[in-house]
C-alpha cells in the first residue's frame, strides 16, 4: 500500500515531465561541446592510441569522461537541492510533512521521476557521439551494459540521499548552497573528469572509502573496464553507501523535523 502511493507520484512526476522533452534536449548543446572539447584533449595528450595512461587506453578515458558525464547531466536536478531547502526556510515542510507520505522519499520519487526521462536521453546522445567520433569500447560486450545498468541506478540514489543531506541542514542554517557547490566539485573533479587512478597512489584508497567510488567512478570504470572482481567489488560498497545515505538522511530529518515541533513549526 506504501509503495502505490511512491508508485503514483513516480508515475505522475514522469508524465509531467514527458512533456517537456525538446526542453531537456536543448541542454545537448552544452553537453556536445562539453565532450567534443575532451575527445580534442584526450586525443592532444595520447601521443597513439596504444598508448595507456594510468591504465585506460585513448578509447577508454574518452568513453570513461562520456559515461560520467552522461550521469552528471542526465541526473542534473533541483529537486534534492533548492525545493527541499526552499521548503525548509518557507515553512512549506510543515505542510508536507503531515502527508500520508514521508517527505524525503518522496523528493526522491519525485527526482527519480525527472531523471528516468532525461537519463536515457543523455545516453542515446553519448552512444551516439561515441561511436562516430571514437569508435566502440575495447572489448565491450553487450551484457557489460546490462550487467551496470543496476550500479548506474545505485549510484544516482546514493548521490541523491547525500545532496539530501546536505539540504535538510537547512533546518540549522540559512543557506546550503555552499555545500552542495563543495560537493558537487568534489565529485565532479574527483571520479568524473578524472578517473581515480589518475591521481597519486597515495590518494587513491582515501578518495575509495568516499561517495566518490561509488557515485559516478565506480560505473563508468565497469563499462570501459569489466571485471568481475571489480563488479562486486563496487556493488557491495553501493549497498554500504546507500544504508549509510539512508540512515543519515532519516536521522537528519528527524532531528531537524523534531527541532521545528520545539520551536512551534
Amino acid at each position: 500500500m506504501v509503495m502505490k502511493k511512491y508508485m503514483v507520484i513516480y508515475r505522475s512526476v514522469l508524465m509531467e515531465n514527458l512533456q517537456y522533452v525538446m526542453d531537456i534536449a536543448m541542454g545537448f548543446i552544452s553537453y556536445f561541446i562539453f565532450i567534443y572539447v575532451f575527445i580534442q584533449l584526450w586525443g592532444y595528450i595520447y601521443e597513439s592510441p596504444e598508448e595507456l595512461i594510468a591504465g585506460y587506453t585513448k578509447e577508454q578515458m574518452i568513453w570513461y569522461v562520456m559515461i560520467t558525464e552522461m550521469i552528471w547531466c542526465g541526473t542534473r536536478s533541483s529537486t534534492v537541492t533548492r525545493q527541499v531547502a526552499t521548503d525548509i526556510r518557507g515553512g512549506n515542510i510543515a505542510y508536507l510533512m503531515n502527508k500520508p507520505y514521508h517527505y524525503t522519499f518522496y523528493v526522491l520519487t519525485k527526482y527519480t521521476g525527472e531523471w528516468s526521462v532525461r537519463l536515457p536521453m543523455y545516453a542515446g546522445l553519448t552512444i551516439v557521439i561515441g561511436l562516430l567520433l571514437v569508435g566502440r569500447i575495447p572489448g565491450f560486450r553487450t551484457v557489460t551494459f546490462w550487467a551496470v545498468i543496476p550500479c548506474i541506478v545505485l549510484g544516482i540514489t546514493i548521490h541523491a540521499f547525500f545532496k539530501l543531506c546536505i539540504s535538510l541542514m537547512s533546518f540549522w542554517i540559512e543557506d546550503s548552497n555552499p555545500f552542495q557547490w563543495l560537493y558537487d566539485k568534489l565529485i565532479l573533479v574527483v571520479g568524473t573528469i578524472f578517473p581515480i587512478e589518475i591521481f597519486p597512489a597515495a590518494l587513491q584508497p582515501l578518495f575509495k572509502l568516499t561517495p566518490i567510488y561509488t557515485v559516478c567512478y565506480g560505473p563508468a570504470k565497469l563499462m570501459v573496464d569489466f571485471s568481475r572482481a571489480k563488479y562486486f567489488e563496487i556493488l557491495l560498497a553501493q549497498i554500504l553507501y546507500l544504508s549509510a545515505g539512508c540512515a543519515l538522511m532519516l536521522f537528519i530529518y528527524g532531528k531537524g523535523v523534531k527541532k521545528l515541533y520545539v520551536n512551534g513549526g
